[in-house]
């Protein structure tokens, strides 16, 4: 008799598990509320990101030193002490806001070079893809901040970082001279002009300004490879050089008209 009990109970508690949508024959795993390991390390990564922009949106603001521990954690609406568990202090924040700028720079360069073209191509796509960095929160940090801010240790790789992307543009300037491309001049000077220009946008460009992101790339990039002197028609002598036979000149009196 009882063993016809249990099994009616077992039959009846199949059959609700069937109509609740759950595997019969195995106990229902409950949903934990702890998050698995990959996805821990996602969302940790991704508030360390979130701590690491809005610090380098509020350098750019009020700059490094007038930003505090405390001002980041108000804007994110944090304590303090939480901010610990992503960053060790402000010095460690800076590092590594200039070194994702650093490092964008270089990505954004390096895919403009993979896209291939000639090295006037190549160049153009890299200078629109600095310019376009230096005015997003890392970039700008990049530029404003500076390197002389950043612990000592770290102001080496910083710099070596730095290094590669100015000799990026030197070899994009040489090699468009040997292909004809650019006039003939010192790459180390030109590269030293062109990432100095684009830098600059970095400290005057603002969002609600005049122009957009897009129009001021556009015009920056234009007059570097322009300039901003009309074309000079080629005088008489010059033409002459290229190959045109002077005019004969008459000998005689003038005639009367």
């Amino acid at each position: 008799m009882m063993a016809s009990t249990v099994a009616k109970s077992t039959d009846k508690q199949r059959k609700v598990a069937s109509r609740s949508g759950r595997p019969t024959g195995r106990p229902a795993v409950e949903e934990s509320p702890w998050a698995s390991a990959p996805s821990r390390e996602m969302q940790r990564e991704a508030k360390r990101n979130a701590v690491l922009t809005t610090a380098a949106k509020m350098f750019n603001e009020r700059g490094f030193p007038a930003t505090s521990l405390d001002d980041i954690a108000a804007r994110l609406q944090v304590s303090k002490p939480t901010l610990y568990y992503y960053v060790k202090n402000k010095d460690e924040i800076l590092l590594e806001c200039v070194r994702k700028g650093l490092h964008m720079t270089l990505d954004g360069i390096e895919a403009s070079r993979q896209a291939g073209g000639n090295a006037l191509d190549q160049l153009q796509a890299c200078m629109r893809s600095y310019a376009a960095i230096v005015i997003q929160p890392f970039g700008t940090c990049l530029i404003r901040v500076g390197d002389e801010q950043v612990p000592a240790e770290s102001r080496k790789e910083l710099r070596r970082l730095k290094s590669a992307i100015d000799h990026e543009f030197r070899k994009l300037v040489a090699q468009g001279i040997e292909q004809g491309l650019l006039r003939p001049c010192d790459p180390k000077m030109a590269a030293f002009v062109i990432a100095g220009a684009l830098s600059w946008i970095g400290r005057w460009y603002q969002e609600d300004g005049d122009y957009t992101a897009e129009q001021v790339i556009d015009q920056c990039v234009e007059q570097l490879l322009c300039g901003v002197l009309m074309p000079v028609p080629a005088s008489p002598t010059v033409i002459r050089k290229a190959g045109t036979k002077k005019a004969p000149t008459r000998k005689g009196p003038v005639p009367e008209v």
